[in-house]
């Protein structure tokens, strides 16, 4: 039944992802939240689903957002949720309007209408290739994908995938496109001193983001190892990579070392043979840093005809791609292209979509 509340919009957002380091989810949630704490219209509170750590949120959260945990496993809701809803996070939570599964899994609720973000289909695809603690994953997402009021994706391409392969009603899915921050776009290239410090090469090629199969880091290597004039290979990101004379891990980096180094490289490079946003993509632009990236549907898209896209797997492809990032030089018409392009990626942007996703739940309720 259609929404008829007065006020500011209750949110309970899943700020799970929020703790420990953050790779492209954890920066999602935090932006999200940053953006949605700012809004009028909206009044959230976010929740944490650990038995440890969850005291971390409130200092994760923005300043005066409401952070409460949930003091039960992650595993054991998980398995919870699979057969039922209960138990419902508004009963360690409190009541709200909307329930957001900002990270694929969707939280059993009482009342609420429940929104789920769904960032890729990796998990269908290679289930395979997931963790063990995650073996459930693809049929708790089904699970949610069906209870869910509203769904949001990074990327058209992801939700018409959502769609087609989790057969819910594509009206029922929002786009909700990620952001640039607007420090990108003042990045100044790594001092001496930081060279020093990190390692870093006068020149470099970059890959930003976790290790994992759907990467396409073993077709880089290959890539990287049959030509060698190509500058240094560098990897920021947690996990293990293959390293070599001519390829280092820089570990995880703070966001102001990462856009220092970003900004310093020689072209970025994202292969990845699965994707649902590539945001390190956007960044490399809004520092006109030159990308080269796989030719799959949401990389295709949000780089909007400003990237290099490779044939998934070509070795030779993706070398010939990187030799021309490198080394073709491109007018200021371009730089300011790049940088145009890159700016129409807003968090702003993003969380207003995002509680469009809210209405659109809420009216389906």
């Amino acid at each position: 039944m259609p929404h008829a509340r007065s006020g500011p919009l209750r949110v309970l957002l899943d700020g799970t992802p929020l703790l420990g380091n953050r790779t492209g989810i954890g920066r999602y949630t935090a932006a999200l939240a940053e953006e949605l704490a700012s809004m009028s219209e909206v009044d959230m509170r976010a929740v944490a689903f650990t038995v440890r750590g969850w005291r971390r949120l409130r200092q994760a959260l923005p300043h005066g957002t409401r952070g409460r945990g949930m003091p039960v496993s992650a595993r054991l809701l998980r398995k919870s949720w699979l057969r039922s809803p209960f138990p419902p996070v508004e009963l360690f939570a409190g009541l709200a309007d909307v329930v957001h599964g900002t990270n694929f899994v969707l939280p059993g609720t009482i009342r609420a209408a429940g929104v789920l973000t769904i960032h890729d289909l990796a998990f269908l695809d290679a289930p395979e290739e997931l963790a063990p603690s995650d073996r459930d994953l693809p049929e708790l997402v089904r699970r949610g994908a069906a209870r869910a009021h509203a769904i949001c994706t990074p990327t058209a391409a992801v939700a018409d995938a959502v769609a087609e392969r989790l057969r819910v009603p594509r009206e029922k899915v929002v786009v909700t496109p990620l952001g640039v921050d607007a420090a990108w776009f003042t990045a100044r290239v790594p001092t001496r001193e930081m060279r020093e410090r990190l390692g870093l090469p006068s020149e470099s090629l970059l890959f930003v983001g976790a290790s994992g199969p759907r990467k396409g880091l073993d077709w880089l290597l290959k890539a990287h190892a049959a030509a060698p004039d190509l500058p240094p290979l560098m990897f920021s990101g947690p996990g293990r990579f293959g390293v070599s004379d001519r390829v280092r891990h820089l570990g995880y980096l703070s966001e102001v070392d990462l856009r220092h180094v970003v900004a310093g490289a020689s072209a970025l490079v994202l292969p990845s043979r699965d994707e649902g946003f590539g945001l390190p993509v956007l960044e490399a632009l809004a520092c006109d840093v030159p990308v080269a990236c796989s030719d799959i549907p949401a990389l295709r898209e949000i780089s909007g005809g400003y990237a290099r896209l490779v044939p998934f797997g070509e070795a030779d492809a993706l070398a010939d791609a990187l030799r021309a990032a490198v080394s073709d030089p491109h007018p200021a018409s371009a730089s300011i292209a790049h940088r145009a392009h890159a700016a129409t990626f807003t968090w702003h942007r993003c969380a207003q979509a995002t509680v469009s996703a809210y209405r659109r739940a809420l009216d389906r309720h």
